[in-house]
């Protein structure tokens, strides 16, 4: 690992990206990840990468695909409206089979609505993030040393699955400043024998597409493709648990909110009350059996989010009708207290024991 370094987390995500061998960025300004673009104009053109700010989202997302398509890696970085105009490039990205990384640092919606931090791109990022049959990888730091970890991670298991990865933030994460380590850059080169680069004539030629034009060639691409989401999903989870070996109430958080959940639940432990948490770091594949274990042995879960309520849906189906799911959030930018988390706690505890 190198020095500890203070960095913003949009920037810091960006060096990260860098140095798991990104050189191709291909992005539009949007708050609040604008730095995420503003570092890698400045730092592309001096290792010989490519820095291209697009005339618009779609144009973005399109280039993104190209470069993907050749075997670089290659990566483009918005806020909750621009991921909505790249939605139909991410779709082709999947049909093509192709790894990517995609970065949404999240605002405040629908529509424009505003610049502070939010977690309502859940449903987006995890069920639809495009149209037809297919899933991305979705990465949920808490904290910048995660995203610049993750940052590594995603990279990585996009070129081992063949698909596109997306790191899901929010504008808390984006802009906040943390001592972060980037660790030792070591190539780990990965064959890429369909990459549509030059070949001498030694191969047939490589086309990348998505379009099958008989119904059962497409079928059978779409299960071979669910065929390998089945391997990632028992193979890829990240979850973290904590006091959950004998809660009575387990907290399910993700990202940013769950550091604000962490401090509610020392403060209810604190008070005699068995509460623990459960920290989904992929958002897909999703922590179903740690949640569904959990939910055998607790009396109820609480959801905490960002948003009006959107993976309470998946938590609920994990936790299959044991225990009752409740739900807490605030929206529009609005950040949730340790106090306010800790109030349901309290209210949910009045009720279970």
């Amino acid at each position: 690992m190198t020095d500890r370094v203070l960095m913003k987390g949009n920037e810091a995500l960006a060096e990260a990206a860098i140095r798991a061998g990104c050189r191709h960025f291909f992005g539009y300004p949007i708050t609040p990840q604008t730095e995420v673009s503003a570092y890698m104009a400045k730092r592309m053109p001096k290792i010989g990468g490519t820095f291209l700010q697009a005339e618009s989202e779609v144009a973005a997302i399109n280039m993104v695909l190209g470069a993907a398509s050749t075997g670089k890696r290659v990566m483009t970085s918005s806020s909750s409206p621009g991921i909505s105009l790249k939605s139909e490039g991410i779709s082709y990205i999947a049909g093509s089979d192709l790894p990517c990384l995609i970065v949404n640092v999240m605002r405040g919606g629908p529509g424009l609505g505003g610049i502070q931090p939010s977690q309502a791109d859940y449903w987006q990022a995890t069920h639809a993030s495009g149209h037809g049959d297919f899933f991305n990888l979705v990465f949920a730091p808490s904290t910048i040393q995660e995203m610049v970890n993750l940052t590594f991670t995603a990279f990585d298991l996009a070129d081992k699955y063949r698909m596109p990865a997306m790191i899901l933030a929010d504008g808390m994460l984006g802009q906040m400043m943390e001592p972060v380590e980037f660790p030792e850059v070591q190539a780990h080169p990965i064959e890429k024998p369909w990459a549509t680069t030059g070949h001498g004539g030694k191969r047939p030629h490589n086309i990348v597409n998505s379009l099958y034009l008989k119904p059962e060639d497409l079928e059978d691409l779409v299960r071979q493709r669910f065929a390998r989401y089945e391997v990632v999903k028992e193979n890829e989870v990240l979850v973290e648990s904590q006091y959950t070996e004998d809660a009575d109430i387990v907290v399910v958080a993700y990202g940013a909110t769950a550091r604000i959940v962490n401090s509610a639940v020392k403060s209810a432990r604190a008070k005699g009350l068995k509460v623990g948490v459960i920290r989904p770091i992929t958002l897909w594949p999703f922590p179903e059996k740690v949640i569904a274990q959990a939910a055998d042995s607790c009396k109820a879960m609480l959801c905490v989010e960002m948003s009006m309520g959107q993976m309470v849906d998946d938590v609920r189906l994990a936790a299959n009708g044991k225990v009752p799911v409740h739900f807490f959030g605030r929206t529009g930018g609005v950040i949730p207290t340790p106090a306010e988390v800790l109030a349901e706690i309290e209210k949910i505890a009045g009720g279970v024991q």
